[in-house]
């Protein structure tokens, strides 16, 4: 469910927005705790519709799907949480994707940690947005 990532959406800077289709999309109608969430679901036609609205964005957050594929070949910055036991395209030990150059891995440390990978990504979210937040400007110099 869509619970875990309200913490996301409480860190200044940083807006959701949901593009997920399929049987789970309706979630993003009303988000657990009424946390902010953009859902730009019910206007996905197809997956044109769907590259094109992640070009638009800063960054996508994703599990594996064909989502974290289609980021990654577009070359938009994709983080992606890998379960313990990955898929054998996310290889082992590693962070980053062979195929993929903007993307960043954030995997399980034990199975069924989602918590653990979830603290991880907020931290490197918060960096993220501090790195891009410009400096605030110095008076009487």
């Amino acid at each position: 469910g869509l619970a875990p990532f309200a913490r996301l959406a409480a860190i200044p800077g940083v807006s959701l927005v949901s593009i997920q289709k399929g049987p789970t999309e309706g979630q993003a109608a009303n988000p657990p705790g009424g946390f902010p969430l953009l859902n730009l679901s019910p206007d996905i036609r197809d997956f044109a519709d769907t590259a094109a609205i992640m070009t638009t964005l800063d960054l996508v957050v994703c599990v594996d799907t064909s989502v974290a594929h289609l980021a990654g070949a577009l070359g938009v910055p994709v983080w992606v949480l890998v379960p313990f036991m990955p898929d054998w395209r996310w290889l082992l030990d590693r962070d980053d994707s062979p195929w993929y150059p903007t993307m960043r891995l954030f995997r399980q440390m034990q199975a069924g940690d989602w918590d653990g990978v979830l603290d991880r990504l907020e931290q490197a979210l918060r960096q993220r947005v501090d790195s891009l937040d410009p400096a605030p400007p110095q008076s009487g110099a």
